[in-house]
């Protein structure tokens, strides 16, 4: 469940609702729109031009099937009965109809097979949104009709009831598969704060169930949106992570009498990587008019690589999250459909005859098989994220080590107030405990995967598990970085006792008195289970 509560948590206070509605163009989405689709609620429009897409790529699709061109998902099955064939011939003639619709609710209905915990509607909005908006591409194929009604869900706010466990990260078809369900009037939704059956939450706005023909019931539940809306809302959250983790190490160099040497900008320019450079300056700008800009002849000359190497450990997740930003836009603004519908496309004039066979006569236009599903791209650069985040981790640990260790910092063991206080002798044990989960969350799991489907689906990236996981690493890093905070403070308290005219940096002194106005000084031992809990709440409200 961590996934659902880091989500909720995070959005409060981060994320205000704005009430001019998401236009959508299937071209445009931007992060910060799935981001908002996480309140409640949000409005969607549709783009004129979007919507001649999807009607000329209907037209196209039923065109395919009138001159009889063997479609997978639409007059042929999925997957390993992608050799059964559906219908032949127009899809408007009555024996077609009937049985496209048939295989549309029977591809609807077995395809429905994921497990518990339930999609909070701080995803399955973004999960909506985004299918909507891939949809409105015009590559599927789709009836108008679904864009109609998957656009009313989200405007009338019908949350449809969907399990999350389930997909091997090729299209996430048996999560996707339950808002079909909803979407037919079957399975239930949650609506106006309660839960009932889908069938009646449609019929209190006025709606119809959806009949789905053609390539309607796989285009709805072959995407990767649940992954891509997991993807993106995380990039939301780790950019902000990132961000009061720089704040956090300035605020804990000055509580070491650290060297400012490693961030200058001079020292910077010698391994010129944007993120690192980013984050030397972020540092440096945080730190501006400390006392650790005088000379002092009690600081080190190189202080621990948990302290000296920050700038490159946090330019690593930066430079990470401006190549996945790159990518997860891509995904929720292309389509990953297949086949995929091509307007206007035309064989050249040297086609072979191979070519020829996806191009459609009737219509300018073609229907390809793809595998366009495959998100090896951007899910690999996650793996990595996980693994850059283990890094920013294990130096925020070590530097709890080492503040509390009078060799480093010249100040008291374990930052007691007086030889009777234990102060934070044990609190060890709990962070390095989190950080060794972080260790074991961030190991690679896109190459585990085992063939499916009678051999044909015989690749996965197992998206979902890996940004499950990278949820969870997040919220224990902001555990510990609220723990580092409560390191900080400790000792530039006791350093401002011997020195009450110390000089703290603008950032790191705003952040240290916002601080102590939720956290008091350790004084005295007490619990510290409720200091950990509030600086873990203190440091996602920062």
């Amino acid at each position: 469940m961590r996934l659902y509560s880091l989500i909720i948590t995070l959005a409060i206070s981060n994320i205000l609702f704005a009430s001019e509605p998401i236009l959508l163009t299937g071209q445009n989405l931007q992060i910060e729109e799935v981001v908002r689709a996480m309140n409640d609620p949000v409005q969607v429009k549709i783009d004129p031009s979007a919507w001649e897409r999807v009607r000329r790529s209907h037209a196209l699709l039923l065109q395919a099937a009138r001159e009889d061109h063997p479609i997978y998902g639409l007059n042929r099955g999925v997957g390993l009965n992608k050799d059964r064939t559906i219908f032949q011939g127009d899809t408007i003639d009555p024996e077609a109809r009937e049985a496209s619709e048939r295989f549309n609710r029977n591809l609807l209905y077995s395809h429905s097979a994921s497990v518990e915990p339930e999609l909070s509607k701080k995803i399955i909005f973004p999960v909506m949104l985004i299918r909507l908006n891939t949809l409105l591409q015009g590559k599927a194929g789709v009836d108008p009709d679904v864009i109609t009604l998957l656009a009313a869900f989200i405007n009338h706010h019908i949350q449809p009831a969907v399990p999350s466990r389930g997909s091997l990260g090729e299209a996430d078809i048996t999560i996707l598969a339950h808002i079909g369900l909803a979407m037919i009037g079957e399975g239930e939704v949650i609506f106006e704060g309660r839960r009932m059956p889908s069938r009646e939450a449609l019929k209190r706005v006025g709606l119809q169930p959806l009949v789905p023909f053609g390539k309607d019931g796989l285009s709805i539940l072959s995407s990767n949106a649940y992954s891509a809306a997991m993807g993106t809302i995380l990039i939301h959250h780790i950019e902000k992570l990132i961000d009061r983790a720089e704040d956090t190490f300035a605020l804990s160099l000055e509580a070491l009498n650290g060297n400012v040497a490693p961030f200058l900008s001079d020292v910077q320019i010698l391994r010129p990587y944007k993120g690192q450079m980013a984050s030397a300056e972020k540092i440096r700008q945080a730190l501006a008019g400390s006392y650790l800009w005088d000379r002092s002849q009690e600081r080190a000359l190189q202080d621990p690589l948990s302290f000296r190497s920050a700038s490159q450990v946090h330019g690593a997740v930066r430079d990470l999250l401006h190549s996945i930003k790159a990518k997860i836009c891509i995904q929720i603004n292309r389509s990953d459909d297949n086949p995929a519908v091509v307007l206007d496309a035309v064989p050249s004039a040297d086609a072979k005859e191979q070519e020829r066979a996806f191009y459609v006569k009737g219509i300018p236009g073609a229907v390809f098989p793809t595998a366009n599903f495959e998100p090896i791209n951007w899910v690999i650069d996650y793996e990595a994220l996980a693994i850059a985040l283990s890094h920013l981790s294990h130096l925020s640990t070590q530097r709890m080590v080492k503040l509390v260790d009078e060799r480093f910092t010249k100040l008291s063991r374990f930052l007691s107030a007086d030889p009777q206080t234990l102060a934070f002798a044990t609190i060890q044990k709990t962070f390095i405990s989190l950080d060794t989960e972080i260790r074991t969350l961030s190991s690679p799991h896109s190459m585990d995967y085992f063939p499916v489907a009678g051999d044909i689906e015989d690749h996965a990236t197992n998206a979902p598990l890996i940004l499950h996981r990278l949820c969870s690493i997040v919220s224990n890093l902001n555990y510990i970085f609220g723990m580092e905070l409560m390191h900080a403070a400790q000792a530039m308290d006791l350093r401002k006792q011997k020195n009450p005219s110390l000089r703290m940096g603008h950032k790191t002194k705003a952040l240290f008195e916002a601080y102590r106005k939720q956290i008091s000084f350790l004084k005295k031992d007490r619990p510290l289970t409720e200091d950990i809990h509030k600086s873990y709440q203190f440091y996602l409200s920062i």
